[in-house]
């Protein structure tokens, strides 16, 4: 027995299918593409029946997606400028309608927060908020279960420290934000491996960089644990795999914003990387106590 995940993102659709020893086989990769004329949806149904057709036992699928996610109805309700025409994408409708198979919809951090509750950082605790620094920045937080807020959009964490000239949390600390401030420093084509490399041999304005983008970072964090408490909080997405080095920066900055002696919550880096959100998207199946 086994079940179908499928992680979408604005760049690519990935997916696994997940085995009942928690394997993950046959992945697939795709283009996301435009969604003119639900083109996402039929992409999503044809990785599915591509499944079928090779004789996998699929018993049910799971979907990670970017974008605010009605779980009950398993329908997009809003998403960014990243996917236009995503809002209102029926896929739990459609994809259990055509295949005949339970479908659960998962906002991509929510999934990723649940694969890392699962089998990553997270195992065994609660009181967990995760955070993804990615093109965007995204939240999920697990306190015996998921909370999604009254209409799913608990956790929007992006869209917090809206300043002056109208710039919110993501747009200036997000990955993309800092590709941004390295490129106008070092030139364009730098990438950010190539940046961290540099500040880890000890170029000085290297790490002037980063630390001046870890510094907007830690900001958001600090205002994430004001309002949550977390026991936990996992940094997850792409940049995470630069590990202790980067976690090391970002805390150096977040008691500033801080009350003396309130910082209590330990922070780790993401374990599963790119599968995060591949293993939530399925996890509710096969851990229904959950």
């Amino acid at each position: 027995m086994s079940y179908l995940a499928v992680d979408i993102g604005g760049t690519f659709i990935k997916s696994a299918v997940v085995n009942d020893d928690h394997s993950l086989s046959v992945r697939d990769k795709i283009k996301t593409g435009g969604n003119q004329d639900n083109g996402i949806l039929n992409k999503v149904e044809s990785l599915v029946r591509e499944e079928l057709d090779r004789g996998e036992d699929i018993r049910g699928i799971g979907i990670s997606t970017a974008g605010i996610v009605d779980r009950e109805k398993g329908e997009i309700i809003y998403a960014g400028p990243t996917i236009p025409g995503y809002k209102g994408t029926p896929f739990k409708a459609h994809l259990s309608k055509r295949f005949g198979l339970p479908v659960h919809v998962e906002n991509d951090v929510n999934a990723a927060l649940l694969g890392e509750m699962w089998k990553g950082a997270g195992h065994g605790k609660d009181g967990v908020f995760c955070i993804t620094l990615g093109t965007g920045i995204g939240g999920a937080f697990y306190s015996g279960g998921l909370t999604g807020g009254a209409h799913n959009q608990a956790n929007a964490v992006g869209y917090l420290l809206k300043d002056p000239s109208g710039l919110n949390y993501e747009q200036r600390a997000a990955t993309s934000a800092l590709k941004l401030r390295l490129q106008e420093s070092l030139g364009p084509g730098m990438e950010t491996e190539e940046l961290f490399e540099r500040a880890r041999a000890g170029d000085e304005q290297s790490r002037k960089i980063i630390n001046d983008w870890a510094h907007d970072v830690a900001e958001g964090l600090a205002q994430i644990i004001i309002m949550f408490d977390p026991g936990h909080v996992i940094i997850g997405g792409g940049i995470s795999q630069q590990g202790d080095f980067l976690l090391d920066i970002i805390k150096r900055h977040i008691e500033s914003f801080l009350p003396p002696d309130f910082l209590k919550t330990e922070f780790k880096i993401a374990e599963l990387f790119n599968d995060a959100a591949l293993y939530g998207a399925v996890s509710l199946f096969m851990q229904p106590d959950k």
